[in-house]
């Protein structure tokens, strides 16, 4: 089935772009690991100096002190007891005080290598991870390719079938799950954090979506929602499987605004939780942020970026553009229809072939009433 083959290679895609973009926070990291070490190595080598210079002054000092005579010669030759004691105190501290510039200078010289080590260690992570993150890029980008060829090869009715099954795959995804008792009841309350989130998502609604991107012109799923929340006061990881697996899980029937809904069994895909079983998704490249059914892509589960948190006795949700629940999930990675692609053979299959389903309508965003159970 066409259908089932393009959305394996979108999500194949996503895959990828989202190691792509976990392997971008590594570098951030490593790189200020790295200048960090750099840092510390240069003040390690100036006290290293500093070291070498009051070792040297010292050294100067006891010569010109004695013009010449040892510290023990001149005890020697003092004219009484008296002096001699003092001569040899004075001796003991004068060694004391070399034997610690000597501690600390060979202590400098530890720490200074020591850091060099893991400068050169930061260093070379830094520079295995960017070719792990050239490898992830280049395997977006042939995923991509491969969907633009599929999508390129056919007619614009075809199109359109394609894009009425996967409506009505959604549609009908959407209903088993709502008939499940699964999703609350009714839509309580965001946080104050949840709030503003939901505000900052819903004014990126009819940007592109561009993978790797996290605003402000354009976003792919995880930058939507990491910025959201990071908009809202409370930074959160980058990436979906970062989100998943790092923030508290929460259960679908105890969903309130602003959680995050994961999708897909490697936690590939991510939205924002509005209510009323939907959600704020950056879904495809081709596509637009949009309000989009929760079932729209398979669930995995979702998760509270701020499980602290107190829900608002009222809130009024963010005004949402006419269009916002407009088109469907699938992107398509050309502005207009693709031609036919003469030298290529693309057929829909029996199920494209059939009368395309009507699309169902999605309920108008819900207003929210004051919460008594949405934690």
């Amino acid at each position: 089935m066409l259908l089932a083959r393009l959305q394996g290679l979108y999500q194949k895609a996503e895959e990828a772009t989202e190691a792509f973009n976990a392997t971008e926070v590594a570098l951030k990291t490593r790189q200020n690991e790295e200048q960090r070490l750099t840092a510390e190595l240069g003040k390690a080598r100036t006290a290293l100096g500093d070291e070498k210079s009051l070792l040297g002054r010292l050294a100067r000092e006891q010569y010109q002190g004695g013009r010449g005579i040892s510290p023990y010669a001149r005890m020697l030759l003092a004219g009484n007891p008296q002096a001699a004691l003092d001569q040899r105190r004075i001796t003991a501290r004068e060694g004391a005080r070399q034997a610690a510039v000597l501690e600390r200078l060979r202590r400098g010289e530890r720490e200074a290598g020591a850091l060099a080590t893991r400068a050169r260690q930061a260093l070379d992570s830094q520079q295995t991870l960017a070719a792990r993150q050239k490898r992830h890029k280049d395997e977006v980008a042939t995923q991509l390719k491969e969907v633009e060829r599929t999508l390129s090869a056919l007619t614009p009715e075809q199109l359109a079938q394609l894009g009425a099954r996967e409506a009505a795959n959604t549609a009908g995804a959407q209903r088993e799950l709502v008939d499940s008792g699964r999703l609350p009841t009714r839509t309580g309350t965001p946080t104050a954090a949840g709030g503003a989130a939901l505000r900052y998502a819903a004014a990126q609604i009819g940007k592109p979506y561009v993978w790797g991107a996290e605003g402000p012109g354009s976003f792919d799923c995880s930058g939507l929602t990491s910025q959201a929340w990071a908009h809202a006061g409370r930074a959160i990881p980058r990436t979906s499987q970062e989100q998943w697996a790092t923030l508290p899980k929460v259960p679908l029937d105890r969903l309130r605004p602003g959680d995050l809904v994961v999708y897909f069994p490697k936690a590939t895909h991510v939205g924002l939780y509005i209510g009323g079983g939907k959600v704020i998704q950056a879904p495809r490249p081709g596509a637009k942020v949009k309000v989009s059914p929760i079932a729209a892509n398979p669930l995995l589960g979702a998760v509270r970026p701020d499980p602290d948190g107190t829900p608002l006795a009222e809130f009024t949700p963010p005004p949402l553009p006419e269009a916002a629940t407009e088109g469907n999930d699938s992107g398509y990675s050309a502005e207009e229809a693709p031609t036919p692609d003469t030298e290529t053979e693309a057929e829909p299959d029996a199920e494209t072939e059939a009368d395309p389903a009507p699309k169902a309508e999605s309920p108008a965003y819900p207003p929210t009433a004051p919460a008594t159970d949405s934690k």
